[in-house]
């Protein structure tokens, strides 16, 4: 959710920056919308190791079962 609001905060500074001609502003804009789309590819990263860190312990008893 947080990368997706500091997509859309960047999306809104960048045109206010090329609307007003502040280089500046429409930098920081792009900057911001960098932020979001790491926050958003953090929090994939996140929900693939915990989906696999939860199946891990099943995973487990199976490969131990086909040892014996």
């Amino acid at each position: 959710m947080a990368g997706k609001t500091d997509k859309a905060k960047g999306r809104i500074k960048e045109a206010a920056g090329a609307l007003t001609g502040d280089q500046s502003l429409k930098r920081e804009g792009k900057l911001d919308q960098l932020v979001g789309s790491v926050k958003d590819a953090v929090g994939s990263a996140v929900d693939t190791v915990r989906d696999a860190l939860v199946g891990a312990p099943e995973t487990a008893k199976k490969a131990a079962r086909r040892a014996r």
